[in-house]
């Protein structure tokens, strides 16, 4: 099993590469939430996303030689154009498999970052199928969404450095997805502080499995938040098991809410995927009154061009 060591190696690794993004507070939104929460901006991150920590951690933890022939994955969008920029960087091809549903800015990222854009179904199973042909066609090293040990130790420096940024926290919560941002920020955490989740209640794998403790395979989650689709990965459910206090579930509508709020109130346009945090805040205010709670903005390649909260107002 990895741990705190192997996140403080991934922040010296990326830092040559990848922003110290800052920390954002609103005196309204603390008023609204009962609470002082910290925004870790990581949706101003490379790429526009923390998925640069995890994908430069993991292509720069390579030697030249084994990248040969490029790097390959499977994703929604945000790690395939982190993934795309890291190769970039090293000067080696990459090749991005995303299903026809993804967002269309993202895949313009991906493109415009250099990767090969390979389209397949929506199912997890199909993304997995027509990543392996490609790793075989290409000698590709293939490059985990979330689910490998230096895709979590990378995510995990949004943790260390929110910490330091601000001392004294007594919780930090992530979204949850495939679980490499949460499983790292636990490690990162070390028990010093409280580490939670948030969820969609529509795709709600990750509560369902840390409920059970049975990893949830497959689901049909039915959610705006795009990079919160995918289930578990083996190696998160593990660390997420022995180290989250929770996982917090809210509506679709919180969703919208939030994200409304962080851009009225912090001037920050966000994916849903990120509003997630500040949703579960304001839905378990009992659990975090007068609390300094630390949460990371995930990302920001929203399509602003169809916003929800617009449509709904």
């Amino acid at each position: 099993m990895i741990g705190l060591p192997d996140v403080e190696l991934a922040a010296q690794r990326i830092r040559p590469h990848c922003h110290v993004t800052p920390v954002m507070t609103s005196v309204t939104i603390d008023e609204l939430a009962g609470c002082r929460v910290f925004f870790k901006c990581d949706h101003l991150q490379k790429a526009g996303a923390f998925k640069s920590r995890g994908a430069v951690n993991a292509v720069f933890a390579h030697s030249q030689e084994a990248l040969d022939n490029g790097v390959c994955t499977h994703s929604s969008g945000n790690h395939g154009a982190a993934l795309a920029r890291a190769a970039g960087l090293r000067q080696i091809p990459s090749f991005i498999v995303v299903p026809e549903s993804a967002n269309p800015l993202k895949k313009e990222a991906i493109a415009h970052y250099g990767g090969q854009l390979i389209t397949c179904d929506n199912s997890l199973s199909a993304r997995a199928t027509r990543l392996e042909k490609v790793r075989l066609q290409t000698g590709a090293v293939e490059i985990p969404p979330y689910d490998d040990p230096l895709i979590i130790a990378g995510q995990g420096t949004a943790g260390l450095e929110l910490m330091d940024q601000v001392p004294e926290l007594d919780a930090m919560m992530v979204p949850v997805g495939g679980g490499g941002l949460l499983a790292g920020v636990i490690l990162a955490a070390n028990a010093s502080v409280e580490v939670y989740g948030a969820e969609p209640k529509n795709a709600d794998d990750a509560y369902r499995s840390l409920r059970t403790g049975v990893r949830v395979m497959e689901h049909r989650p039915d959610t705006l938040c795009d990079g919160l689709l995918t289930t578990l990965g083996e190696m998160n459910f593990e660390i997420i098991r022995r180290g989250a206090e929770d996982i917090l579930l809210v509506s679709e509508a919180q969703i919208i809410t939030a994200m409304e709020f962080i851009w009225r109130y912090l001037k920050q346009l966000v994916e849903p995927s990120s509003a997630v945090v500040l949703a579960a805040i304001m839905a378990h205010r009992e659990t975090f009154a007068g609390k300094k709670i630390g949460v990371v903005l995930t990302g920001g390649n929203v399509d602003y061009r169809n916003l929800p909260f617009t449509q709904s107002a």
